[in-house]
């Protein structure tokens, strides 16, 4: 799923649920400007039970940071809460820990918004 048009900003929280699929290998949250400027690449690896978050700009993508846990499962509803400022984007996990990025295009609004692969989208609400 795409959205173009959403306005995401700066001291807002972006709540999503979701469902990995039972036989889910992998699925990424995308937040930025559009498909080659990504501030926030949230990735959780199933196959690796990881989660790995990057950046691209200019369609090139940055370093990568890993985090080596999996707090949620396949097949099981999950809730994931968004928030950033200048510095950095704050993840809230299904487990209640926090994570963090840098918010490395270092803006305080964006518009572009996917979700990709292994998924479904239950709901999505920006508040």
């Amino acid at each position: 799923m795409k959205v173009k048009d959403m306005a995401f900003k700066e001291g807002q929280e972006l709540k999503i649920r979701l469902k990995p699929k039972d036989d889910c290998n992998t699925f990424s949250i995308n937040i930025g400007h559009d498909s080659e400027n990504i501030a926030l690449h949230f990735n959780p690896r199933f196959y690796s039970d990881n989660i790995v978050c990057n950046s691209m700009s200019g369609g090139s993508w940055g370093d990568e940071q890993r985090q080596e846990f999996l707090p949620f499962s396949r097949g099981e509803e999950c809730k994931f809460y968004i928030n950033f400022n200048m510095e950095s984007f704050y993840i809230k996990l299904p487990d209640g820990s926090m994570m963090d990025f840098p918010n490395r295009l270092g803006d305080v609004k964006y518009k572009y918004f996917d979700v990709r692969e292994d998924v479904k989208i239950i709901g999505i609400k920006i508040k």
